[in-house]
C-alpha cells in the first residue's frame, strides 16, 4: 500500500460512490475501481461491499479509513513542519557568548530574533572563549559571540561592534570628581583579570595594551569570568579594565572612569561553521548584524 492508493480509499470510503470519488480526484472511475481491487488485493482484505446500486464499508474498510486518516493527517502535519524547518521558522538554535556581550547589543538581538522566530527555541549558554571555539568546533553550539574573534579556518566570523576599554574601580576610591583615569594607579592597585585560564585570552589583550601604553601591573589578582571580576571590584579588591558597554549597567559599589588616550579597543563578533548550511543560523547572524547596524556601539 502506497500514500496514494490510500488516498484513493479514503475518497471512496467518504463518498460510497465510486464515480463521486473518481470526480473528486480528478480522474476516470475504471482507473480508481483497479486501484481499490490492487489494494484489496494487496492487503489481502476485501474493504468494501459491493451492492448493485450502493457501496459500503466492511469492517476492514473501517478499521483503514480510521487509521488511514491519521496516516494522511500526520503526513500533513509532517509535510508542515518540515517547510518551517527549511524555512527557518522552528526548531532549536544553541547559542554561546562571552559575558560582556549581554552589557551590550546581545539583548537586542535575541528580543530581535525572537520577535522574529518566536517558535524557534533558543538555547542561551554563557562561556569564555577557549569553550566557545571548542563547542563550536564539536558542533555542541551553532553560533557564538566572541570576544575577541574567535580564529580558525572552519569558522566564518561577522563584526558587529567595537568599545573602547574603560576602568571598572571602587566607589570608595577618591578620584576627585575625575572622570578620566590614571593608569598610574596599576602600581598600587590589584588589577583583576579575566579569566585566569585557558590562555590566552580576553586577559592577555588588556596586559599588552598596559604594556603598550606604558605602563605596569606587577599587582595581578585573577579570576574566571567578568561577574566575578566586577563583585572583585566592588568589595574593593582591586581595579579591572572592561569595555565600555559594561558600565551601561551601574552596579552599586563601583564606578567607571574612560581611559584617554585610549590604550586599545576590544571587538564583539558573532562567528559560526562555515560547513553550516542550516538557515537557522543564517537567519540568527542576519538579525544580529542588522541589529548591530542600527546600534551606537557599532563603528
Amino acid at each position: 500500500m502506497n500514500f496514494k492508493q490510500l488516498s484513493y480509499f479514503i475518497a471512496v470510503a467518504e463518498e460510497l460512490h465510486f464515480g463521486r470519488a473518481a470526480e473528486r480526484l480528478d480522474m476516470a472511475q475504471p482507473p480508481l475501481s483497479r486501484q481499490i481491487k490492487q489494494l484489496e488485493e494487496d492487503l489481502g482484505a476485501v474493504l468494501f461491499n459491493r451492492g448493485r446500486s450502493s457501496i459500503s464499508l466492511t469492517q476492514a474498510g473501517e478499521r483503514l479509513l480510521h487509521r488511514g486518516k491519521s496516516i494522511i493527517a500526520q503526513l500533513d502535519d509532517t509535510r508542515l513542519e518540515l517547510r518551517r524547518l527549511g524555512q527557518g521558522a522552528e526548531g532549536r538554535l544553541r547559542i554561546g557568548f562571552v559575558g560582556s556581550a549581554t552589557y551590550g547589543i546581545l539583548p537586542n538581538i535575541i528580543r530581535s530574533y525572537r520577535a522574529n522566530y518566536p517558535d524557534v527555541n533558543l538555547s542561551l549558554i554563557p562561556m569564555n572563549n577557549a569553550d566557545l571555539h571548542r563547542a563550536l568546533v564539536s558542533r555542541e553550539l551553532d553560533a557564538v559571540f566572541a570576544r575577541p574573534t574567535l580564529k580558525d579556518p572552519e569558522f566564518l566570523s561577522k563584526h558587529l561592534a567595537e568599545e573602547k576599554l574603560i576602568l571598572a574601580l571602587p566607589d570608595v576610591v577618591n578620584t576627585g570628581g575625575r572622570t578620566v583615569a590614571r593608569l598610574e594607579r596599576l602600581m598600587t592597585h590589584n588589577l583583576i583579570l579575566y579569566p585566569e585560564r585557558p590562555r590566552p585570552s580576553y586577559a592577555d589583550m588588556v596586559l599588552n595594551a598596559v604594556k603598550e601604553a606604558g605602563f605596569e601591573a606587577p599587582l595581578r589578582l585573577w579570576c574566571m569570568d567578568l561577574q566575578t571580576a566586577l563583585s572583585l571590584v566592588a568589595v574593593g579588591e582591586g581595579v579591572c579594565i572592561v569595555p565600555e558597554s559594561v558600565s551601561s549597567a551601574p552596579r552599586k559599589g563601583m564606578k567607571f572612569l574612560k581611559i584617554e588616550p585610549e590604550i586599545a579597543r576590544t571587538e564583539l563578533s558573532v562567528n559560526y561553521r562555515l560547513d553550516d548550511q542550516g538557515v537557522h543560523v543564517k537567519n540568527f547572524v542576519n538579525v544580529a548584524q542588522k541589529v548591530a547596524r542600527n546600534s551606537p556601539l557599532k563603528k
